[in-house]
């Protein structure tokens, strides 16, 4: 009988499986994250000995630990044969089958998230019908993996071909098997998905609800499939060649160093990055110039991954031990491995030291929505996505997306304060110390567009160019209920 356990990574949407054998005592994990101590801890529990990796597919969203797993481990890696890895695998084609003791994978080909995707279905003995697949980024929970992250050229193809392999999968499966993804809510590897945040599905449940089995024709799915595309962070393009090549295997996790006051003020003066990972209550109290705001927690690493060079050298400023090690891991996970240490000490002995600090003014909705009605001179930034932004957004605001803020700066005012804004908060805070680090005046909205909304204060939507100034606030008055 398989044993299955799931592992997920929140802010990467990352899904992946430790499937044993107890009677054979061997087990497979199914498309790793890079920092495999989770999978050999489970074994050791299990009392078993991980003898495959399986993967799916060349990972867009984040650098496999499967070339790591087979270092510590010995076990074989299995993948695509059409996918021709730089390092040691087992390569596998449509109909494959390999044994895990009395277990049994075959590998399905289920193009069109990548040209060579593969499924496993899972067999348990001399069973007939498998009790599992194992979908990696072609069936997902309500959805599907989107088809666009190889190039513009390439997706409608590969759309076809996703509709194919899942009509294949939902026809010719039976409806009890249990389906396990690897990308699951909160990935940027989907398409929309209606929010759905369950993270394993079954045949019968995904033939009521999958956008494959609603939509009218091929042709129909692929339109509603490429419309449900948002924008994905800018180092997914490294990942792939990066998986291909074979990381660098890594050992442990990697322990900053540490630094003192002036050592970080020097590399800071020569451009290197300090991330400050402290709340942004925290951040804006008292911050050191130039420093960017990455509140520790599920997506730190994802928008340093978007909006800072890739693998560029970075300092922290994170004052608990365990949170150095949560930003070193997220960030080891998608290739920032140039950590160059962190400040001793944190802001309290920079200020010991007598080196400058900072403060970011902070605002919430209802203040803001007054000191609107008075017309009083500042720009509100909205740093969300585009279709975030047509969905609702204040009157007479500016939309810069985060991502593109950096290449916009010289667009925004340098004589009136700037209002950043999002969703929540968490962009806000950021996009308001990357306008502060150019000396320009920064307000964070704490809060953002969704308490705006949830307020009945006046919005509007629009689908036109994303940053084009839309109508005043008070053309907008005598909607407001």
């Amino acid at each position: 009988m398989a044993k299955i356990e799931q592992f997920v990574v929140e802010g990467l949407g990352h899904q992946s499986y430790l499937i044993t054998d107890e009677a054979s005592g061997s087990a497979a994990v199914v498309d790793p994250r890079r920092d495999v101590d989770v999978y050999l801890q489970a074994a050791n529990r299990a009392d078993v000995h991980i003898t495959h990796v399986l993967e799916t597919h060349i990972h867009n969203d984040y650098i496999t630990g499967s070339h790591e797993l087979a270092a510590r481990t010995g076990a074989t890696i299995v993948a695509s044969g059409l996918d021709l890895l730089h390092y040691p695998f087992s390569p596998v084609r449509e109909g494959d089958q390999f044994s895990l003791g009395e277990l049994t994978f075959q590998a399905i080909a289920t193009p069109g998230h990548t040209p060579a995707h593969t499924s496993y279905l899972l067999f348990t003995r001399a069973a007939e019908q498998p009790e599992a697949l194992f979908s990696g980024g072609s069936l997902l929970v309500g959805g599907a993996g989107r088809t666009d992250l190889l190039g513009e050229e390439q997706i409608i193809t590969l759309t076809r071909q996703q509709y194919q392999s899942l009509q294949r999968l939902l026809t010719t499966l039976p409806e009890q098997v249990t389906v396990y993804p690897t990308h699951g809510a909160g990935s940027f590897c989907l398409s929309k998905s209606d929010n759905n945040t369950a993270r394993i599905t079954t045949i019968g449940q995904e033939r009521l609800k999958n956008p494959v089995v609603r939509a009218k024709s091929e042709d129909d799915f692929i339109a509603q499939q490429i419309a449900g595309y948002t924008a994905y962070p800018s180092y997914y393009q490294y990942m792939a060649p990066i998986n291909r090549a074979g990381p660098r295997i890594m050992g442990d996790i990697p322990t900053p160093l540490t630094l003192s006051p002036y050592e970080v003020y020097e590399r800071m003066r020569q451009g290197i990055y300090l991330i400050d990972g402290r709340s942004s209550e925290a951040f804006a109290h008292d911050n050191i110039p130039g420093s960017l705001n990455f509140a520790v927690g599920d997506s730190f690493a994802t928008y340093i991954g978007w909006l800072l060079p890739f693998n560029t050298p970075l300092m922290l400023l994170i004052e608990d031990e365990a949170g150095r090690h949560e930003a070193v891991v997220q960030l080891v996970r998608i290739g920032y491995e140039r950590i160059e240490g962190y400040l001793d000490g944190g802001i309290a002995q920079w200020k010991a030291a007598a080196l400058p600090t900072s403060e970011i003014d902070t605002i919430d909705i209802e203040t803001l929505y007054k000191r609107l009605l008075r017309n009083e001179p500042f720009l509100v930034l909205d740093v969300r996505r585009d279709d975030e932004w047509s969905q609702g957004h204040i009157p007479g605001s500016t939309h810069i997306h985060i991502a593109e803020l950096l290449l916009h700066m010289d667009e925004l005012p340098t004589d009136q304060p700037i209002m950043t804004i999002c969703h929540t908060g968490y962009r806000a805070s950021i996009a308001a110390s990357m306008v502060a680090a150019t000396g320009r005046s920064a307000v964070a909205v704490r809060g953002g567009m969704g308490d705006w909304l949830k307020s009945g204060f006046p919005f509007a939507s629009s689908d036109s160019d994303t940053r084009r100034k839309t109508a005043p606030l008070m053309n907008h008055m005598n909607h407001h209920p």
